[in-house]
């Protein structure tokens, strides 16, 4: 059953790891032969900077992810740059579509030609921040009372105009708050039911509602601290089913966050187990239910999106 995931941290462990290959690399969550393994279709790459990084250095650091994505990703075998959402459907059976986001503006600064070259290099998705604040808003862990600043408001009119899905899943709940009615394309690519586990990463019971409401969809994330206390496959079903009862199943998908993570729950340790949890997910949803939650939603999602 094929899959789509909407993050994973790859790209960063390109640019550090010595000697590293995509194709095979065990140090990878997500290389290619584990992607394959786990009939993972399209993967979604993030660019990712440590925010300890010196400011003024970031963007360079970006641009080294991407030239990654192209030197590593691109130029595995059977890995297909996804430009266009189009592409998804057009995919061989042996292919992978590769995606690339943006996970938090911090590369950027209050500079959006730095944003608009990244954005040229072929992302479709953009957080606005990680977990800290930066010059667009405000991140997971800072004051929940502290939104969206002024920079955010051309950030996410410049998106809009791109047609850039902009991901929610790294903001607090202010600033979640004020992007959500200024939105074109919103989703939650890797966050889980703060009702479940009770942490700032994961969203409110009134987030998903309203997200969802906005037209936007959740992607539940792999990590045992988003999942719970001795978290367990099962434990991230009772996720999934909190949100199918909250917003429709409909409105729901995945975003591992591989190696992104540094503890995983048993049988999802990498990208070639990811039909482990399909099949924990058979036992409580239909099969055209799961397949939905693997891809299809998605698909729909994007081609929803292409309309408006």
């Amino acid at each position: 059953m094929d899959i789509i995931d909407l993050h994973c941290d790859a790209l960063l462990k390109l640019t550090t790891l010595e000697a590293v290959k995509f194709e095979d690399d065990v140090r990878l969550a997500a290389n290619r032969g584990r992607l394959q393994l786990g009939q993972v279709n399209a993967q979604v790459f993030a660019i990712f900077i440590n925010p300890e990084i010196p400011q003024s250095m970031q963007f360079l650091e970006a641009v080294r992810q991407i030239e990654a994505f192209h030197t590593h990703v691109l130029q595995t075998e059977g890995m297909v740059h996804i430009t266009d959402w189009s592409q998804l459907d057009t995919l061989a059976p042996h292919e992978i579509g590769a995606i690339l986001s943006l996970e938090g503006c911090g590369p950027i600064g209050d500079d959006l030609a730095k944003l608009t070259a990244i954005l040229d290099a072929g992302v479709k998705l953009v957080g606005l921040t990680w977990n800290e604040e930066n010059a667009v808003a405000h991140g997971a862990e800072q004051d929940a009372s502290l939104g969206l600043k002024p920079f955010g408001k051309e950030v996410v009119n410049l998106l809009n105009e791109r047609d850039i899905i902009i991901d929610v899943s790294h903001l607090n709940e202010q600033s979640f708050w004020d992007v959500l009615p200024l939105a074109k394309h919103i989703i939650a690519s890797h966050s889980n039911a703060r009702a479940i586990c009770d942490h700032p990463r994961n969203l409110t019971d009134a987030q998903a509602k309203a997200l969802v409401e906005h037209g936007g969809h959740i992607h539940v994330v792999y990590f045992p601290t988003f999942i719970g206390e001795d978290a367990t496959l099962d434990d991230l079903v009772t996720h999934v089913k909190h949100l199918a009862k909250l917003v429709g199943v409909e409105h729901l998908g995945l975003g591992s966050d591989f190696d992104g993570i540094d503890a995983t729950v048993n049988g999802l340790a990498h990208a070639g187990e990811a039909q482990n949890l399909l099949e924990a997910l058979r036992e409580h949803f239909s099969d055209e239910d799961v397949r939905g939650i693997a891809s299809n939603n998605f698909r729909r999602y994007v081609k929803n999106a292409a309309t408006r």
